[in-house]
């Protein structure tokens, strides 16, 4: 099975927030799902697939796209519904904490390993990180940048663990959760006290 790459995160983050927005919009009116993680899924995964599909059919009108350009969005949209596909069926049972194993590659520095999850699975802001850790906002964006930049340079497959790789990323993962739960327990900012 091909490996979706990290080139095709910010794709996935698109499609995973246009997702959230379409349960936002729809949900209130229409009920939540039986199945929410499902239906979110399926709805970032059409997301994904119209927009690889829009992008395929804008290429003509391009005089610098060609032939290659069509088969990579092909392999891409290919490499991202097999991961889709393959995620739904994982051991691991939920598609934010296989999202978060993913993210917590040992080739990153373990704070920026946390602060890159938080920031893209976790929704919290760059503000928030940098409470969390007591740090300058400045520190933890350029941490963000540069975990970014690195695994799109070392051109990590974006794969789930597994065995002894996901045993290595455990204490990463333990850490998001928990500041994530910090947060929402006690919002740093905001009229609320709690957040969901």
């Amino acid at each position: 099975m091909r490996r979706a790459s990290p080139a095709t995160w910010r794709l996935a983050e698109d499609c995973a927030q246009d997702a959230l927005l379409a349960a936002l919009e729809h949900w209130p009116e229409l009920g939540i799902p039986e199945r929410p993680g499902a239906w979110l899924m399926t709805a970032a995964k059409r997301r994904a697939l119209d927009h690889l599909r829009h992008r395929r059919l804008a290429a003509p009108r391009h005089e610098a796209l060609g032939h290659e350009t069509d088969l990579q969005h092909a392999i891409a949209a290919r490499e991202f519904s097999e991961m889709i596909d393959a995620r739904l069926d994982d051991a691991i049972g939920d598609e934010l904490l296989r999202l978060m194993f993913t993210a917590c590659h040992p080739l990153l520095a373990p704070e920026a390993r946390s602060a890159l999850t938080l920031r893209v699975m976790g929704g919290l802001s760059t503000t928030e990180i940098a409470r969390a850790y007591l740090k300058p906002e400045a520190t933890i964006a350029q941490r963000i940048v540069r975990a970014k930049r690195t695994l799109l340079e070392a051109r990590v497959p974006f794969e789930v663990p597994r065995g002894d790789a996901l045993q290595a990323r455990l204490a990463s993962v333990l850490e998001v959760l928990y500041l994530m739960f910090n947060e929402g327990y006690a919002a740093s900012a905001g009229p609320e006290w709690m957040r969901p």
